[in-house]
């Protein structure tokens, strides 16, 4: 049996309600959550840093090239291991993460050890925004309504970067970012009394919801 048998349907804790449909799934690309949320080119240069550290210690200290390589590659074995370590842990995150956008709610259900699947209405969103990546693909980040509250390591490593006052959750990596935010908004607007205006500035598009402090749209 394998890890998520249990699940009624995919991705979700249990069965939908009567009424709700299931509009979109989907999953982090591996390379793009590595890069963003596991910072594997950042690993990478700390090593390689590392590497010339040591064979520039080596040459200073007027040792033999053999030695100076022998120094060098004293670090290698480290340096694969770090980087095969992180690899690891954004390839199982992306194998066990599952995001879901039904008509009444988004849900996005993750977890290596522990599986968790955090449930997050539509009544409880204030406002999303559409990050594009220069890599393809992009994040969808939800901004909740005061006073909900998820804590940013419940969420880590599905939370929009740098929010840790006012976690986010964050679908990451997704590969086509702007058509999972036009599929939520749809569905807000088809399950909440709201009107959606959109708005061009400049480079940026936005879904900007009615005064009365509907939910917003935002592409970057």
């Amino acid at each position: 049996m394998r890890e998520h048998d249990f699940e009624p349907i995919r991705g979700l804790p249990g069965d939908l309600p009567a009424g709700e449909t299931i509009l979109w799934q989907g999953a982090p690309k591996f390379w793009l959550l590595a890069q963003q949320a596991f910072h594997i080119r950042a690993v990478a240069a700390y090593f390689a840093a590392l590497i010339a550290w040591r064979a520039a210690s080596a040459l200073s200290g007027g040792e033999s090239l053999t030695q100076v390589l022998a120094a060098a590659a004293f670090s290698l074995p480290i340096a694969l291991a770090g980087l095969g370590l992180v690899t690891l842990l954004a390839w199982l995150n992306t194998k066990t993460t599952v995001y879901t956008i039904t008509s009444k709610r988004v849900v996005l259900r993750f977890g290596l050890a522990v599986t968790k699947a955090i449930n997050i209405p539509f009544t409880v969103i204030e406002s999303a925004a559409v990050k594009s990546l220069d890599q393809g693909g992009g994040d969808v980040a939800l901004a909740l309504k005061a006073p909900n509250k998820i804590a940013f390591l419940h969420l880590w490593p599905h939370a929009r970067p740098w929010r840790m006052a006012q976690p986010q959750p964050t679908l990451r990596g997704v590969a086509d970012p702007s058509a999972v935010g036009a599929i939520l908004a749809s569905a807000m607007q088809a399950e909440l009394p709201i009107e959606v205006n959109r708005t061009v500035e400049g480079a940026r598009e936005r879904h900007v919801g009615a005064p009365h402090r509907h939910p917003e749209i935002a592409t970057a």
